[in-house]
């Protein structure tokens, strides 16, 4: 494929797209939300082994695109015009099977979550459209059955994207930058979580304008909204799995030669309060304080290893395949995991220590002796730390307070790791302990906690969400919301977060065996037939599917990649930290050109947890109309109700009947009166009725403490209390 444009250094967004065709060529044009800038590209459709794309440098006004428009149909009525338009989202990139070009357009779209101004999406359907118009297929039954295999990978399900936000990195990566490439390749994107790079990248001879291929994210994001005393706090949950060595769960087991383990997926915890929309403060482009975010990482074990799983047993035995003593594949993959997150490296294994038949012990054996042999090359201080604890015995035989451990260790990580704050931690906190250290500066996130069992699923998970419910509490103290840095189990950020940590974990588990979480009562005994069944019998199709999808390549003959050294196994720069404090990153925090109805969408918050009232609040009922809350809201928000308005009504109806019924004498006393209540004055008495004078004046000076001249009272109301007597009571002791 040829592209003759270059990528323009400013990230351009364009969220419309429009289609148009005819026999010989695709037309595809860009808009922005204003639909105020356009940009064009061409698709020849008459080839059938190339894919020839050229694109229109120039961007275009809306006048400028209908007169180009109105141009190219004029100039392609032999070929049947421009066609009826189509529109849809984005283009997820190009695939060929065994003639012809095939290209996925997103043709629908949800938003999931907003970060900075930035909207997320998520991928609801795609379609494949053939380029040529007249392919060629001398194989069609075989050009069919790979499209079939190659649509097993369900598109509408668990696929993210963002037009504007980089949603393959972390949040501290695209606002802090990295001294270091930590993204494979020439793409401004992390290639390693963009699951259609294959289909974006194979088709191209050079990397593509960002605007118009969408790489997309195979994972989980949640966003769920947390109030705290009138201030609005959002937990966003990002998953993304790597492309590298993905697969079915007894398929794809530890390692591979480049170091890439299975089922390995980076989970990012962001805390913000939506103070302001984009990542800084519109004066002088400062960043703001108010974002938080949290890394870590789930893979499997880093050893050759495998589980034969065509015996239909329920739990194939696990076997140690290849024996490596200078442990070249996990060398390749903690220099990587340095180079990705930089030092410390936590590694929490889960494995069980004693069994009554030898498996997952002899994971543990092999990966323990694995961790020491490498670590005695680390120099000192940066040597991994490793802890191996048998969770599900602890947690059966009740000898050790599972989530207290967990926290302990998770605290320990999170002390040596750090976490992402885009500002300094309030003054406040200075205030409140002067004698204590102030953090002043942004804070950074070096190093990463790599957790496992054998599947890296339900004790995993378990373990990560312990460990995210106390950085949530680190998250918080940060941003100024809580006292301390300690969060109560029992409490509606912590209830949210179980289930948000729920869902991400299920999600992972049914991308990975085809079944949720076995960790939940009453669920165990179907999920683990499900995982059965499903390992037993299809994984073998799904697995060919993500191969198709992801273009994996099997070359029994390919030479295994030689190791650098046994000694240095790693690279020095890698130990070193991977981001320092430098000029916050602002180019990638530019959120109006994707500017539309923010939150126009439904959110999971407090509110809507078990238990509580909904957002909307019931009417009050006819005991607590008076209180002092209904009261108050009701001045805050006046308004006229229903039945206030028919009671207005009948009085002015009954006006008008006075007023049409009544004689001339009525009407002049009628005045009069509403003359006097405006104090304009009114009808003069001569002083002769004295009666008349005394109901006159009573009731125009209705409510004082003294009638006019004499009539009513002179003295105020009568005190009837001894004041008097009370003040020189005798005081007591």
């Amino acid at each position: 494929m040829s592209l003759n444009s270059t990528s323009p250094a400013p990230r351009q967004a364009f969220n419309k797209f429009i289609l148009y065709e005819n026999r010989l060529r695709f037309y595809l044009i860009a808009s922005n939300t204003a639909d105020s800038r356009h940009r064009i590209i061409k698709i020849d459709r008459t080839a059938n082994e190339e894919l020839v794309v050229v694109e229109d440098e120039a961007e275009y006004s809306g006048k400028q695109m209908s007169a180009m428009l109105k141009m190219l149909d004029d100039g392609n009525k032999s070929s049947g015009g421009l066609g009826r338009a189509k529109v849809f989202f984005g283009i997820a990139g190009f695939v060929r099977f065994t003639a012809g070009w095939y290209m996925i357009l997103v043709t629908k779209r949800s938003v999931v979550a907003l970060l900075g101004g930035h909207y997320l999406y998520h991928c609801e359907n795609t379609e494949l459209v053939p380029v040529c118009f007249s392919p060629k297929i001398e194989k069609p039954a075989e050009e069919q059955r790979l499209i079939n295999i190659f649509k097993q990978v369900d598109m509408s399900k668990n696929f993210y994207f963002s037009y504007t936000y980089d949603l393959t990195s972390s949040l501290q990566h695209n606002l802090a930058g990295s001294n270091r490439s930590v993204h494979d390749g020439l793409y401004a994107f992390n290639d390693r979580y963009a699951w259609n790079f294959n289909m974006i990248s194979t088709p191209l001879e050079r990397p593509a304008s960002s605007h118009w291929l969408l790489p997309l994210v195979h994972g989980h994001v949640d966003q769920a909204k947390l109030t705290v005393l009138g201030r609005v706090i959002f937990i966003t949950l990002i998953a993304r799995r790597s492309r590298h060595f993905a697969g079915a769960r007894y398929l794809k087991r530890g390692v591979n030669d480049e170091g890439n383990v299975a089922n390995e997926v980076e989970t990012e915890q962001i805390v913000s309060e939506a103070l302001t929309t984009p990542f800084y403060y519109p004066s002088r482009r400062r960043p703001s304080p108010n974002y938080t975010s949290y890394v870590q990482y789930r893979g499997s074990i880093p050893i050759y290893w495998t589980q034969d799983a065509t015996t239909m047993a329920p739990r194939p035995p696990i076997e140690i395949n290849v024996v490596d003593p200078f442990y070249s594949a996990a060398a390749k993959h903690f220099d990587d995991l340095f180079r990705r997150y930089g030092a410390p490296i936590m590694i929490l294994n889960l494995i069980k220590k004693r069994e009554a038949q030898r498996r997952e012990s002899k994971l543990l054996d092999e990966y323990t002796v694995c961790v020491e042999y490498l670590n005695q090359f680390l120099p000192k201080g940066k040597k991994m730390m490793y802890r191996a604890w048998d969770m599900s015995r602890a947690y059966k035989e009740k000898t050790q307070d599972v989530i207290s451990y967990l926290e302990d260790i998770a605290e320990e990580s999170i002390q040596e790791t750090g976490f992402f704050h885009s500002g300094p931690e309030p003054y406040s906190h200075y205030l409140q302990s002067p004698n204590s250290e102030w953090r002043n500066t942004i804070s950074l996130q070096n190093g990463i906690c790599r957790t496992n069992c054998v599947d890296c699923l339900d004790r995993t998970n378990a373990a990560q969400f312990v460990f995210g419910k106390r950085a949530l509490g680190h998250q918080l103290y940060a941003l100024g919301v809580v006292e301390s840095p300690n969060l109560a189990f029992d409490s509606d950020a912590v209830n949210m977060l179980t289930e948000m940590y729920h869902d991400h974990g299920d999600t992972i588990a049914l991308q990975y065996t085809g079944s949720a979480l076995v960790n939940r009562p009453f669920r165990d005994i179907i999920e683990n037939i499900r995982r059965f069944w499903t390992n037993s019998l299809l994984d073998a199709d799904k697995q060919a599917a993500i191969n198709l999808f992801l273009g994996v390549q099997s070359d029994p003959h390919r030479d295994r990649p030689v190791r650098g050294g046994y000694r240095q196994w790693f690279k020095p720069e890698h130990l070193e930290p991977r981001i320092r404090l430098r000029e916050f990153v602002t180019t990638k925090g530019d959120f109006w050109i994707d500017l539309g109805k923010h939150f126009a969408y439904s959110m999971n918050s407090t509110l809507k947890l078990p238990g509580y009232a909904s957002a909307m609040e019931p009417e009050p009922s006819e005991r607590d109309k008076h209180s002092t809350e209904v009261i108050a809201k009701q001045m805050l928000e006046p308004c006229v109700s229903d039945t206030e308005i028919a009671e207005y009504q009948g009085y002015i109806d009954q006006y008008d009947i006075v007023f049409d019924t009544a004689d001339r004498k009525d009407l002049e006393v009628y005045t009069s009166a509403v003359a006097i209540a405006y104090g304009d004055g009114g009808l003069e008495y001569d002083g002769t009725d004295e009666t008349k004078e005394k109901d006159f004046y009573a009731y125009v000076e209705h409510g004082k403490a003294e009638y006019y001249e004499g009539y009513g009272r002179r003295e105020p109301l009568p005190v009837t209390f001894n004041y008097e007597r009370w003040i020189n009571a005798p005081t007591l002791s």
